[in-house]
């Protein structure tokens, strides 16, 4: 099982980024895939999550609105949109496949 996150980088506040988390090694199309994100001193958190049924969607109360969760099962790739980012949503992101794998994750900075 491989999970490779990449779209992270540097942002200002209100900007926007796109994740994208490339996996192999599993059925992807079965799968309920997740992000999540750790900020420095903190413990990791759940971002949101797309089932393999149907797309349903779940988000953190926190970026609800402004994230949303995409999947493409053709290119086994699951995204995150990030929209009207703010300072607080800096952190480390990871992808999560049916909450037992992860990916190596990627660093998202939001400057005030």
């Amino acid at each position: 099982v491989q999970l490779v996150e990449s779209g992270g980088g540097l942002v200002q506040s209100g900007g926007s980024l796109r994740l994208s988390c490339a996996t192999s090694g599993f059925t992807f199309s079965t799968s309920n895939m997740r992000w999540y994100r750790q900020a420095p001193g903190k413990e990791r958190e759940f971002v949101a999550s797309i089932a393999w049924i149907a797309g349903i969607t779940g988000y953190a109360g926190s970026v609800k609105g402004r994230f949303t969760i995409s999947r493409d099962n053709d290119n086994r790739t699951v995204y995150l949109q990030m929209n009207a980012m703010k300072p607080e949503d800096t952190a480390v992101y990871y992808c999560n496949r049916d909450g037992v794998y992860w990916g190596q994750g990627t660093q998202v900075t939001v400057s005030s």
